[in-house]
């Protein structure tokens, strides 16, 4: 039977998976889901000696089911190959009490590089699958991460384009040069005058500008995204949760069947749904930890049920979650209202028209899996340095919020399950910061500078990612105002 999905914003019409891929937004503004969550077809016991590719396997077809088996397999061994620094992928490393899933071995270091070193294999051969003859433009806001892994992944792909909108002044320095020193003749980088916030919604109205498609289409092109809203990048997201607890049963950390708890450092909400997900598919999650960080967003919906983005943008340390609009949680409200698309879409228009919704005490009980916890900027350099301090291990800020939070969250309730850490981004990414938090003398020092003060403290060597981007050239100048998103995309594709 062929997995079929269909909008968050709409009862009518479904598509394939290859066709969802294709899109990434539905016609209608809304989110691609699944009809109904499938469920994994093996054991955790054969999951436990398989490889990290076949566990992806395992996962994605149960998905991907309009894929043979053939084009599966063969997306799999183009992304998951020595393009990560280390044969099993997703390494977990036990840190203190708790299970770090190391999600930063790719060519970017960043989770982000899990799903987008498979998103352009997925992309291109849905194309294929589905007779696309226009050149495909990948449109994306990125908070920091995303655009890095996505420019990478397509870069000089076949039949492709990609433009990266990003936030000036909003994103690590180390962020900044890995994307600016880009190569590939269908790349383009594009800084705005705004936050996150403001590129995603620019990015949003693109796609919903069905006079500006049409034109598009007229001169050759249809846009696709490498957001977590497409739901390519989500379905490669489950496979290492499910990944993850394969593991640890090899390793003899939990017994079969045992539930475990994970915490998950958060901004757009993609990371955590694809890690529930994995629940649905089966595996044994009790608490889904939402961790974020002062910009609270989602804490705070967790414990009011009201999500209310009218409030300080606040930017961090730790950037790729500085987000107020969640958008892969619109997923989660259409699964927590009983699918029901007429009640997802007017939350999502009350949230766009006031910036904020509240949902009834029946979609919060269905909830109840989840539990919001935020770290300040305080506290996350505390626990950079006292992880540091107590294990001899660095952590970058993102993964220090999820790893402050999972402490706070057993200390208030004593529930003291084995607890998964996402561990989303090198220490590199975040040098400044982390080397900041570990000792004060490196105050004021910029992150280049020290690149070889972590590698020292660390004993991690210096990763590729870091090395090129040390003297790369500048290739993508260009900056605009928010509101002119469109008229740069124009201008880059030549329309």
């Amino acid at each position: 039977m062929d997995l079929l999905y269909k909008s968050t914003r709409s009862s009518e019409g479904t598509v394939t998976a290859s066709q969802a891929i294709l899109k990434g937004l539905a016609d209608d503004g809304g989110l691609f889901v699944p009809v109904s969550v499938p469920k994994l077809d093996v054991t955790m016991e054969e999951l436990k000696g398989m490889t990290y590719q076949e566990t992806a396997y395992a996962v994605m077809k149960q998905f991907l089911t309009d894929f043979t088996e053939e084009e599966l397999k063969h997306c799999i061994a183009c992304a998951y190959d020595t393009k990560f620094d280390t044969e099993v992928i997703a390494p977990l490393v036990k840190v203190g009490d708790t299970y770090h899933l190391e999600l930063f071995h790719g060519a970017t270091i960043a989770f982000k590089d899990m799903a987008l070193s498979i998103l352009p294999h997925l992309l291109t051969t849905s194309a294929k699958k589905n007779h696309v003859k226009n050149e495909i433009v990948i449109l994306t806001a990125t908070s920091g991460d995303t655009g890095k892994a996505a420019l990478a992944g397509f870069a000089d792909v076949p039949g492709t384009r990609i433009i990266v909108f990003y936030p000036k002044n909003g994103v690590s320095r180390v962020q900044e040069l890995q994307m600016v020193t880009q190569k590939g003749n269908n790349t383009a980088v594009v800084a705005i005058h705004g936050n996150f916030d403001n590129a995603q919604s620019g990015v949003k109205a693109i796609f919903e500008d069905k006079e500006f498609g049409t034109e598009l289409a007229d001169a050759g092109y249809q846009f696709s995204s490498a957001n977590s809203i497409n739901i390519g990048r989500l379905v490669p997201q489950v496979v290492y949760y499910v990944y993850a607890y394969a593991k640890l049963l090899e390793y003899g950390e939990i017994e079969s069947g045992e539930e475990i708890n994970v915490t998950v450092p958060t901004g757009n909400f993609g990371n955590i749904l694809a890690a529930y997900y994995a629940k649905l598919m089966g595996v044994p999650i009790a608490k889904l930890i939402c961790a974020s960080n002062e910009n609270k967003v989602l804490f705070d919906f967790f414990k009011t049920g009201k999500y209310d983005k009218n409030r300080e943008f606040v930017l961090t340390s730790s950037p790729s979650m500085d987000i107020l609009i969640s958008s892969n949680l619109e997923r989660l409200i259409y699964t927590a209202g009983g699918q029901d698309a007429e009640k997802t879409k007017a939350l999502m228009y009350a949230l766009k028209t006031d910036g904020v919704y509240e949902i009834t005490e029946e979609m919060k009980e269905r909830l109840k899996d989840f539990v919001g916890g935020y770290a300040t900027e305080e506290e996350t350099a505390q626990k950079i340095h006292d992880t540091y301090q107590s294990a001899g291990y660095v952590m970058d800020t993102h993964t220090a919020v999820a790893a402050y939070v999972s402490k706070s969250y057993r200390e208030a309730g004593g529930d003291m399950k084995k607890m998964l850490v996402a561990s989303t981004a090198s220490p590199y990414k975040f040098a400044g910061s982390v080397m900041t938090a570990i000792d004060d003398k490196y105050n004021g020092i910029e992150d280049f500078a020290l690149i070889d003060e972590l590698e020292k403290v660390s004993g991690m060597p210096v990763p590729n990612a870091i090395k090129e981007i040390r003297n790369a050239q500048i290739l993508h100048k260009r900056e605009c105002d928010a509101a002119q998103m469109k008229a740069a995309v124009k201008e880059i594709l030549n329309v």
